[in-house]
């Protein structure tokens, strides 16, 4: 597609993002373009392999081996080109109905999860033409034929996406075939899309940076698996289109509310006349960091928001991984509990424990346990140091705390300090790894999207502590609990915890 000079003075009169030296574009040359192309031919080949092979299978475990027969088959039934003409009729079939369904659609960037029930179900309409084919050409076949080429055919179709997914993820991680894309915002839902961008390489995104009309903003700080990422504040909205061409930007991606309506149909017809790929994030997204639910009632489109709380299987798996692991550690640690019990002691006076009221899911508060790391009469002496540190009191935690003990403080530093916290995951008022579980004054200090990380049982560990800990500041610290709730499985889990270990042993981020 191409815009020539006279064309672009066309619009002369009205304020425009689009350069003549911009207008020689071509949408086929985006490298997920050719990559996504070349993995779709193939699919394509691979399906009409699946679908044969499928019909071969059916043909040899039915009638050759003999599964799922009940009574005997005619000679003329056995005969395979019958079948391999209802392949043919099948592949004509199956071709129609994914073109159809967009099952070849080059344009998506999908996951394997998104191809599931797609496949699944346009394959099953085309079988569902193969019996209608087989009526009007008088063939009678055996049920349990069709339903082992659904089966098998669907298996075989899903398994090789799966290995082109695998290999698409690996270039993905590589750079390899990735699109160059700019964010047009600087609000919470540019920054939550920034995070999936630069967290999530396997969606096969290079993020080069933002633009925004706020020049204060130099930079977007975003949570991920990583830790913390940022990108660079490229220009203002006026620049965006010498910004396409410059850095050969592939896909804008425009934040409804940091934009005007006017700013946004001009970038968008910018995009339009230059080939480039663009994507509108709405408005409505702002009122949570949710995952969205779309739904309908007689045709109207319902849009609602499922909140970041862990439900169902998931809550379950990771309750009964909580309870088992709890169990044992506190049958393994109680000896070198009782030691660090005594060296409490001997430095300070008084129990060994010490309680405090934490912030637990949903907002109820519970008795939290540590080792108890300061003197006897450290509540008393808390304000006092907060005057003098000037520290945030969201974060609890300062670096030069004159009432942490000479024990206190090692223990602090390799997280030792926490250790009976066990006996509160095995309560069930935490969890091995969530958020932080934060004091009632910080609550109070909450702004509303805070909130929504008390919808997760807190935990001993989790990404705040991986990424930096005590070196983050409080809002980097809610974005990872938010990603983590959003974000959750078992492998995630595991993952937190491994990287906590080294955290742990070389007392990174931690005071």
């Amino acid at each position: 597609m191409t815009t020539n000079l006279a064309e672009s003075q066309h619009h002369q009169d009205a304020p425009t993002y689009l350069l003549p030296e911009l207008a020689q574009v071509n949408t086929s040359a985006r490298p997920s373009h050719r990559l996504e192309m070349n993995i779709q031919i193939v699919s394509v080949l691979l399906d009409i392999c699946s679908i044969f092979l499928a019909f071969w299978a059916a043909y040899e475990l039915r009638y050759r081996w003999r599964i799922g027969a009940i009574v005997p088959v005619s000679k003329d039934t056995l005969e395979l080109w019958q079948w391999s003409r209802h392949a043919l009729a099948a592949i004509a079939f199956a071709l129609v109905v994914f073109t159809a369904r967009g099952v070849y659609r080059v344009t998506i960037k999908r996951s394997l999860g998104d191809y599931v029930p797609l496949v699944a179900i346009s394959f099953g309409m085309s079988i569902a033409l193969v019996i209608l084919f087989a009526f009007f050409v008088q063939f009678s076949p055996s049920r349990a034929v069709y339903i082992y080429v659904l089966c098998i055919g669907t298996s075989l179709m899903l398994g090789h996406r799966a290995i082109s997914a695998s290999i698409r993820r690996r270039l993905f991680m590589r750079g390899q075939g990735v699109d160059n894309a700019m964010i047009v915002g600087e609000s919470e839902n540019a920054r939550r899309l920034a995070q999936s961008l630069l967290g999530q390489p396997q969606w096969g995104y290079r993020l080069v940076g933002f633009v925004s009309d706020e020049a204060g903003i130099h930079q977007l700080s975003v949570a991920t698996e990583d830790g913390i990422r940022s990108t660079d504040r490229l220009g203002g909205t006026t620049d965006v289109a010498t910004l396409v061409g410059q850095l050969g930007v592939d896909e804008v991606f425009i934040v409804e509310e940091d934009n005007s309506h006017e700013q946004i149909a001009q970038m968008i017809e910018s995009c339009r006349s230059m080939g480039v790929q663009f994507r509108v994030v709405p408005e409505l997204l702002q009122i949570s960091m949710d995952r969205v639910d779309i739904s309908e009632i007689n045709g109207v489109p319902l849009i609602g928001v499922r909140d970041a709380s862990i439900r169902g299987w998931s809550a379950i798996l990771k309750r009964s991984s909580d309870i088992l692991l709890s169990f044992v550690l506190l049958v393994v640690l109680g000896i070198p509990a009782a030691i660090i019990a005594m060296l409490i002691k001997r430095d300070d006076a008084g129990s060994a424990f010490y309680r405090q009221i934490r912030i637990g899911q949903y907002g109820r508060p519970f008795s939290m346990v540590k080792f108890r790391t300061m003197v006897t009469d450290a509540d008393n002496q808390r304000v006092d140091v907060m005057e003098q540190v000037g520290g945030d009191t969201r974060l609890f935690k300062d670096k030069d705390d004159p009432r942490i003990t000479r024990t206190g403080r090692w223990l602090r530093k390799y997280s030792i300090d926490e250790m009976p916290q066990i006996w509160n995951v095995f309560r069930g008022d935490m969890t091995f790894v969530g958020p932080r579980p934060p004091l009632p004054a910080e609550v109070v200090e909450y702004q509303p999207w805070h909130q929504q990380r008390l919808l997760v049982r807190p935990g001993m560990t989790g990404l705040w502590q991986v990424s930096g800990r005590s070196e983050l500041s409080f809002d980097q610290m809610v974005r990872l609990d938010l990603y983590y709730a959003e974000n959750w499985s078992l492998w995630l889990d595991i993952k937190i915890i491994l990287r906590t270990i080294p955290a742990v042993i070389f007392g990174r981020g931690a005071y």
